[in-house]
């Protein structure tokens, strides 16, 4: 069984995809694995820097947003939920085009806090980035 239960991905699309961020940069979730979620992004004029290649804070983007969603897909959302607490990135090879996409896998999931590491690729399958972020999982208001 996935970790992330039943959950699909035109259901994360559908629900996290829209009005937000992940939009505007049409980042998509494509593959719900056993451990895994898979997203891809664009590199085109909204995630370009001037010189034309993806820019980092683009790279960090997608890895923070795919580490987010999975941290809220493995807590119980009707008591806990997850934000980003510390992100960080490595930026190994340039991309000027073409769509990248980013693995999450957990390194660590905790009550108090998880540890997510994302893999940029391109589409040769060459790592583009590595991000790590810290999710604090926190409790939801009961009014």
């Amino acid at each position: 069984m996935s970790l992330f239960g039943t959950v699909t991905v035109d259901q994360l699309n559908e629900r996290m995809c829209n009005g937000n961020m992940l939009e505007h940069l049409q980042i998509t979730f494509s593959e719900v694995g056993e451990d895994y979620l898979v997203a891809t992004m664009p590199v085109d004029h909204r995630t370009q820097q001037p010189l034309g290649l993806l820019h980092g804070g683009a790279s960090v983007v997608l890895a923070e947003s795919i580490g987010s969603v999975a941290g809220n897909l493995v807590v119980y959302p009707q008591k806990k939920y997850c934000v980003g607490l510390e992100i960080n990135a490595n930026h190994i090879k340039a991309v000027r085009d073409g769509v990248v996409k980013g693995i999450t896998r957990p390194i660590h999931i905790g009550g108090s806090t998880h540890v997510w590491a994302t893999e940029v690729k391109n589409e040769q399958d060459q790592l583009v980035c590595i991000g790590r972020i810290t999710l604090a999982v926190l409790s939801q208001k009961n009014d």
